[in-house]
């Protein structure tokens, strides 16, 4: 009796687990029927309804199949409307595009140009696209120059912090002004306050834009490297193998960020050198500058040249001091920082002064030259005062009266160094 019922439960048993198995290939067959892609067949040509749409196709398909593969692009670039939004209105403008309008979507609208090319299946063409209206923006460092340039070189700095290597690329210079209609140049790269060594670049044979792509290395420690000014003289060989000094740029590295995982190119205009002796004492050249508008008068310290130190035993620190004096009363000071063992210092530090437009007729610039000594001791090296006919005259009146006449316009002269002022 036991076996029958096992007998019976087990066939029970199969025949659910045969529903089951049917159902679920029931289930999967329908499922892959449903999802199934459905296709519908897009026409070949559509029957232009337009009377003259089918001598539109011909001049465009005429047109298209005149263009070789070595012949000039076309300036305009076709924009057409896929075949799918066919079904709407387009008005015809002037200058030969043309744009939606709303109309009643049951309506047949007439066809317009059609492309002849054929996988667009005749698709409308609307109007084109200018590629120049996406070009980069020109760089204007190669086009503008200044009036009185006398060239303008491009380079870039990079350090090395572990190695200590200061990588100088010198690139290329454009718009020289040689002395003679031939001009065969090269530049040698001083690191200054040493002058006298020296890298020099090969030297590019009858060009006025020379393209020298070289590169150079000074070892330098990052201790010092802030005190450390680059000088690239650009030199000019004659027939007769003379050098002639086209021009200069001078590039404190104290005020630039130079590591970085990409390198800034940097451009500068090229400065005369000023080929007169240095005074007794010595010279120093600085910018002024005074924004009515702000009140503000501005001094930038460019550089002083043929220093004499007070002891020549020790190396020496030398810095500027700036003082605005107003009624021989002092206003307020302020100072660059020390460059050491250079005759010819270069800082190019800017300052702002406080000062209203009716204070100028009675206020004055001292600018000190100190170097520094054993202690706090400074010994005075020469000094400049800039200002109105109460206190100077000669340069420095000229200098003082040519920035109130430029507001807003840096005015740069070289100026001689006196100690009885």
């Amino acid at each position: 009796m036991s076996e029958q019922v096992a007998a019976v439960a087990g066939g029970v048993i199969g025949a659910i687990l045969l529903l089951i198995l049917i159902g679920i290939a029931v289930y999967l067959l329908w499922k892959k029927i449903c999802l199934l892609p459905s296709y519908e067949e897009l026409p070949n040509s559509v029957t232009p309804t337009h009377p003259d749409a089918s001598l539109e196709d011909q001049t465009l398909s005429q047109q298209s199949s005149a263009i070789q593969p070595k012949s000039i692009r076309a300036r305009s670039v076709p924009f057409i409307i896929p075949p799918k939004f066919h079904g709407r209105d387009w008005i015809n403008l002037t200058n030969g595009e043309q744009v939606q309008k709303d109309s009643d979507p049951y309506v047949t609208p007439e066809s317009g140009p059609r492309c002849s090319f054929h996988s667009l299946a005749g698709a409308y063409v609307i109007g084109s696209i200018n590629p120049e209206l996406y070009k980069f923006p020109e760089d204007k460092s190669e086009t503008d120059f200044p009036e009185c340039n006398i060239g303008r070189l491009w380079f870039s700095v990079e350090y090395e912090q572990e190695a200590e290597r200061l990588l100088v690329s010198l690139i290329k210079a454009r718009k020289l002004q040689p002395p003679t209609d031939s001009c065969s140049p090269f530049v040698k790269i001083y690191l200054l306050p040493d002058e006298r060594r020296y890298l020099q670049s090969k030297t590019k044979r009858k060009t006025l834009n020379p393209q020298f792509d070289e590169n150079f290395i000074f070892q330098v420690s990052s201790k010092t490297l802030c005190q450390r000014t680059l000088k690239f003289s650009l030199y000019h060989v004659d027939k007769q193998k003379k050098h002639h000094l086209l021009g200069q740029v001078i590039f404190p590295l104290k005020n630039e960020t130079l590591t970085g995982d990409s390198k800034l190119v940097i451009w500068r205009d090229l400065e005369a050198e000023n080929l007169e002796p240095p005074s007794e004492y010595g010279d120093i050249q600085f910018s002024l500058s005074y924004n009515d508008y702000l009140s503000r008068l501005t001094v930038v310290v460019l550089r002083a040249k043929g220093l004499k130190f007070q002891d020549e035993r020790e190396i020496a620190s030398v810095y500027i001091k700036v003082s605005l004096m107003n009624h021989n009363k002092f206003i307020k000071c302020k100072k660059t920082t020390a460059v050491l063992g250079s005759p010819n210092p270069v800082y190019n530090e800017t300052f702002s002064f406080k000062a209203d437009q009716t204070e100028l007729d009675t206020a004055s610039l001292s600018l000190s030259v100190l170097q520094s000594a054993e202690g706090d001791k400074t010994h005075l090296l020469g000094r400049v005062v800039v200002g109105p006919f109460m206190y100077t005259r000669g340069k420095e009146l000229e200098h003082w009266n040519e920035m109130i006449s430029k507001p807003k316009e840096l005015v740069k002269r070289w100026h001689a160094l006196c100690r009885n002022t």
